[in-house]
């Protein structure tokens, strides 16, 4: 039975695909989106850059002005092109005190989409440690509090919606690292009101396209695609290859164009958020939310091609 959300974006015109629901205000009938590639939250109906940027690694370092030059750059030109979600968490070292730095000096907080984690036990430090996170981040408003890893969900949810009824976080969700959890996630998704749910997923790395994807269509959540290159194993892949001539039929002009338009090209995808050091790696990523997308069909043809390398 499909969801009042569901039913909702089918009275709006939609059409089916893949399992999932095509969204008319995000693509046009040739499968371009208008400008940067823009997806909604089923939750609010508000609009978001669907290509953000991850700071797992990338973004743990000193603080040091040549160690911050490149993130500086890369925030920079993130922003210049439009891009809002930057997407934390505690676990990842120095990356929020990072971001906190860049987006100070660079003067963007109201230009931006904070989403960050809470990853620890206990309603106390979990309150303290997203603390924590406004301050390093150097904010007033976090725009998603996500549950890392399901750790101690119930009790960490119940403090994000607090925050959320106080005006200081927006949006709440939970996260996942492994597919092995993609169960307990959809679990959580049933149960509670959510607005987001984030997990892997690639081209090589689609257990999420089995139930996950579906189960947050039906209860209208959001989604956040991470790991969207296996840490640099598809480029790895595919060194020294050329792009297939087909990949110019959905506006690829990289292999992170490939990976991407992949995930992008299913409508159940809210956004991805690829990590990096150097702006000519951020501009390709944010060139993948440009142009035509793949349809069903070219996402099958390109998961065959790549199985067969």
């Amino acid at each position: 039975m499909y969801s009042a959300y569901r039913r909702k974006l089918l009275g709006m015109g939609m059409t089916a695909f893949a399992g999932g629901l095509v969204l008319p205000w995000a693509i046009d009938e040739s499968g371009a989106s208008e400008g940067a590639l823009k997806r909604t939250i089923p939750s609010s109906g508000e609009q978001i850059p669907a290509v953000g940027l991850g700071t797992a690694r990338t973004f743990d370092t000193g603080g040091g002005v040549e160690q911050l030059a490149p993130l500086r750059d890369v925030m920079r030109t993130f922003v210049d092109r439009g891009g809002t979600m930057v997407d934390s968490s505690p676990m990842y070292g120095q990356a929020e005190r990072v971001v906190g730095q860049l987006v100070t000096s660079l003067d963007i907080a109201n230009r931006l989409f904070f989403a960050t984690k809470v990853w620890t036990t206990g309603e106390s430090s979990g309150k303290a440690q997203m603390e924590d996170s406004f301050r390093l981040l150097a904010t007033n408003r976090i725009d998603l509090m996500q549950v890392h890893n399901l750790t101690d969900t119930q009790t960490h949810l119940s403090s994000i919606r607090e925050l959320v009824e106080r005006g200081r976080v927006r949006y709440a969700g939970i996260t996942h690292y492994t597919p092995g959890a993609f169960g307990e996630l959809e679990s959580w998704i049933s149960k509670e009101k959510l607005d987001y749910v984030q997990f892997p997923y690639s081209i090589a790395s689609r257990e999420a396209e089995t139930r996950l994807l579906a189960a947050a269509a039906d209860h209208g959540v959001a989604t956040i695609a991470h790991r969207n290159y296996e840490k640099g194993r598809l480029f790895r892949k595919v060194k020294g290859m050329s792009l297939p001539d087909w990949a110019a039929e959905f506006d690829c002009a990289s292999w992170g164009n490939f990976f991407l338009k992949y995930l992008l090209g299913d409508p159940r995808i809210t956004n991805v958020i690829p990590a990096t050091t150097k702006v000519k790696h951020l501009n390709d990523n944010m060139d993948a939310g440009m142009g035509r997308l793949p349809d069903r069909s070219m996402r099958k043809r390109m998961v065959e091609y790549i199985e067969a390398l």
